[in-house]
């Protein structure tokens, strides 16, 4: 079985590192680049740099941050937000980025996943798919605007198309658990992986070790995607991993 990846992510608003609830209420925890250094040290897997409100900025502030990070980091570095077009991932990777993430543009121009993952590989094409349970409870629509606008996409059906057009991998935020700490989504995570052959990360509602070690036991997800948990200093990656051993959960650990 292959590890399972334990993955911070750093939501940068303004260069700053911001977390919210439910998308909103964000405050200012930090320096992206301290932060993420000592994710590195405590052997994340990789980070996840996610430029919150790219669409209204100027590029330039997070590339410097990009340049930044693969320069000072050893660990892979994911990055999204505001990627619109395939010279924004020739921009992200020419940067130092390990991957990128797209969300918005992959619905609006879905041929874009197709061209990333033809002049990239599909290794670099992370689809990030933010979902919300349907008030009738009949699935999931897909959002997108940093969780503002419903698609009207099903869920399953979009996870589908964006594997078939060549995502790599899909990391998978549960609107209705972010922020809140009550767990990751099971059932909706269950959905997905069932659905797709390709890597799944979850994402929402982390609020303690024992949520990661639940979601690795009740899903086959490849990985765990976390904030709050981390930077609040409340565990370290470390002791996320120790205690997945203890379950009998393969992690990747420092020599």
């Amino acid at each position: 079985m292959l590890a399972k990846r334990i993955i911070p992510c750093l939501d940068i608003k303004d260069g700053k590192v911001v977390k919210g609830v439910n998308f909103v209420g964000l405050k200012d925890v930090g320096d992206p680049i301290e932060i993420a250094k000592r994710y590195d040290l405590q052997c994340a897997d990789e980070v996840v740099f996610l430029d919150i409100t790219a669409t209204y900025e100027e590029r330039d502030i997070i590339k410097d941050l990009i340049q930044r990070g693969a320069s000072e980091l050893s660990i892979p570095l994911t990055v999204g937000g505001g990627i619109r077009t395939l010279d924004d991932f020739r921009m992200i990777l020419s940067s130092g980025a390990d991957k990128v993430s797209v969300n918005s543009a992959a619905i609006k121009n879905p041929q874009l996943i197709k061209e990333a993952s033809d002049e990239f590989g599909v290794q670099c094409v992370v689809v990030a798919v933010d979902a919300k349970q349907r008030e009738d409870h009949s699935g999931y629509d897909v959002y997108i605007a940093g969780g503002r606008e419903n698609t009207g996409l099903d869920l399953i059906e979009w996870v589908k198309k964006c594997e078939a057009l060549g995502a790599g991998e899909i990391l998978l935020t549960s609107m209705d658990r972010d922020g809140t700490r009550d767990g990751f989504d099971i059932e909706m995570l269950k959905a997905v992986i069932a659905a797709v052959s390709i890597p799944v990360i979850a994402s929402g509602g982390c609020g303690g070790i024992d949520d990661i070690v639940n979601v690795f036991k009740e899903t086959n997800c490849d990985g765990a995607l976390a904030a709050s948990l981390f930077h609040y200093g409340e565990a370290t990656i470390d002791q996320v991993k120790e205690e997945c051993i203890k379950h009998g959960i393969p992690v990747r650990r420092n020599i």
